[in-house]
């Protein structure tokens, strides 16, 4: 009994790590799809495009919450 709970309880850890790690991938193809049509300052694009970089390299260090919060704030600046 006990190891079912253990592996459940680490099935559930797993899966909810995979899944809050697909969110930065999801941010950053919006980033992408809104700077097709972004009417942006050169200062405001210079920093979405610095903040974008950022978070792509935050995720595939894997600090997701850091990454995160760095796209977040790009999509910010443009409008979401």
């Amino acid at each position: 009994m006990l190891r079912k709970i253990m592996f459940a309880s680490a099935a559930v850890f797993v899966m909810g790590t995979a899944a809050h790690a697909s969110q930065c991938p999801t941010l950053m193809n919006e980033i992408d799809a809104k700077l097709q049509t972004a009417n942006l300052s050169d200062e405001d694009m210079a920093r979405v495009m610095e903040l974008r970089q950022l978070g792509e390299e935050q995720h595939e260090a894997g600090d997701h919450p850091a990454s995160e919060a760095s796209l977040q704030e790009a999509l910010e600046i443009l409008g979401d």
